[in-house]
């Protein structure tokens, strides 16, 4: 379907992410990977959203003098924001302990912003997710960090987890959102696109 309308198009996934990347291949397009370091910094007068966004741009810039005519450029960036703070991903042991266990027995939000750049023009979205934990026990939390060490993740966990499975007591949003992808936020704006030709 996307796939077939997108044929006239190049589609550049900018994410070292194997989630990222797995859910291009589930909406079953055809894409190319293309890494490009980028400093992960933002202004501190930024809040919320404005700083996944601003995120999401800055991974586009090295890209933006060799794109072509006919290149869709997609860069994304997650947060976990929880108590007016934007939780990025753990240097360490300690900090993903406590990070893990400022969550418990609270809700937080996950937000990704995903930016989608062309030859002529930029798009950013963003989705929030509520996600509501438990209250944790200090084991629980050392258990995961062990076993799953999610120093890779925004927030130290990953939904999809342990931690995710015996501890996420609601949710309010897109559960993708939560693995690092709106993934009907890129369907849409994809097609939103092509249509506009």
């Amino acid at each position: 379907m996307l796939n077939e309308k997108l044929k006239n198009h190049n589609l550049i996934l900018a994410s070292g992410s194997p989630r990222r990347q797995q859910f291009f291949k589930e909406l079953e397009l055809d894409f190319e990977i293309r890494l490009k370091p980028v400093k992960e910094e933002y202004p501190p007068r930024l809040i919320h959203f404005e700083i996944s966004n601003y995120l999401a741009q800055l991974k586009a810039l090295p890209f933006k003098t060799e794109l072509k005519d006919n290149d869709i450029l997609i860069t994304s960036d997650t947060i976990v924001w929880h108590n007016n703070i934007a939780m990025g991903k753990p240097k360490d042991e300690d900090e993903a302990f406590q990070m893990i266990k400022s969550y418990s027995g609270t809700t937080h939000e996950v937000i990704t912003s995903v930016c989608f750049t062309t030859n002529s023009y930029e798009k950013t979205l963003h989705a929030i997710t509520k996600v509501t934990f438990k209250i944790l026990t200090d084991e629980e939390i050392l258990h995961y960090i062990k076993t799953c060490k999610p120093y890779d993740k925004a927030g130290a966990y990953g939904i999809q987890e342990w931690i995710g499975q015996i501890g996420v007591t609601k949710m309010e949003g897109s559960y993708f959102n939560v693995m690092g992808l709106p993934v009907h936020l890129v369907y849409k704006t994809l097609n939103d696109i092509v249509d506009a030709g």
